[in-house]
């Protein structure tokens, strides 16, 4: 919740204090209204601290119109809608419809996976470069196929598979060692 105010009197240094003080003044209103809008406190401070961001070099036309709350909540719902849009799952079509019993066929890296426990292969991505651990995620945490990956990153499919193979080799050594 701090958050908010720092923002304000980081603003304050580079535009007017009308900025600040407006902050000040409707600030926890605002990280109100996002924590309402997604549910945790983490993502309303994003989403809030995202459109201060935007709104602090537009301040003097924000200011000028009506509705200043109403405008800045719609940047905070926009800022909102813009993060999820960016990671949301996207439906593929498929040639054939599987039972909810049938078991998923194993993929070969999941292996990796079922071998050591969560944190350290969550302390072991950490250790990746980021193109290498940015695809893994998206491949095996949000369950991307690798054209999707390469969509949403800016790059070759090839490359994305690229990646995520090696990220995995990676993951693998660091893994290997951890469990001895």
């Amino acid at each position: 919740m701090e958050s908010v105010a720092a923002i304000g009197r980081h603003g304050a240094e580079k535009t007017s204090d009308d900025f600040a003080a407006y902050v000040e003044a409707r600030g926890q209103a605002l990280l109100r209204f996002a924590y309402v809008l997604t549910g945790n406190a983490a993502d309303a401070q994003d989403a809030v601290q995202i459109a201060l961001s935007r709104a602090l070099p537009k301040w003097d036309h924000i200011r000028s119109v009506d509705g200043v709350d109403a405008y800045l909540r719609r940047m905070v719902v926009n800022a909102h809608v813009s993060a999820w849009r960016r990671f949301r799952r996207k439906e593929s079509p498929v040639s054939e419809v599987r039972s909810v019993d049938e078991p998923l066929a194993a993929d070969p890296a999941d292996t990796v996976l079922d071998a050591v426990s969560d944190e350290a292969v969550w302390q072991a991505c950490s250790q990746l470069v980021k193109p290498q651990r940015v695809a893994i995620v998206l491949r095996y945490y949000e369950g991307l196929s690798f054209k999707e990956i390469g969509e949403l990153v800016g790059c070759p499919e090839t490359t994305a598979r690229s990646r995520v193979f090696r990220g995995l080799a990676v993951l693998r050594d660091l893994v290997e060692v951890e469990a001895r």
